[in-house]
């Protein structure tokens, strides 16, 4: 669910996806909305203690995570794959990036 500008659901949570690199190649921030339960899953967690060392923990606006938005993609049809995919509304994305979360 890639989130467009209004109100976040009950039970889901804005983030902001991107790196600097890919600012500067002209791909910049994009908005995903995610099911807070994501904030459980161990590679998440991992995203967000990055988050956490590259921006700090008093950060205006929302939520954002130091990856690229492939890496983000593949991260999220990871979690879905586990959970059955019975949270996801959009097409899965596949891509051919190792089974980890490392590039991130």
């Amino acid at each position: 669910m890639k989130g467009g500008g209004g109100k976040v659901k009950k039970g889901f949570l804005a983030v902001q996806v991107g790196l600097e690199d890919d600012a500067r190649l002209g791909q910049g921030l994009q908005k995903f909305v995610i099911p807070i339960w994501y904030l459980h899953h161990p590679q998440f967690i991992g995203l967000l203690d990055l988050a956490s060392e590259v921006y700090g923990y008093h950060v205006e606006g929302p939520l954002r995570l130091p990856c690229s938005v492939d890496d983000f993609i593949h991260l999220r049809w990871q979690i879905e794959r586990e959970h059955g995919g019975r949270h996801l509304n959009h097409q899965h994305h596949h891509f051919d990036h190792a089974s980890s979360f490392r590039s991130c």
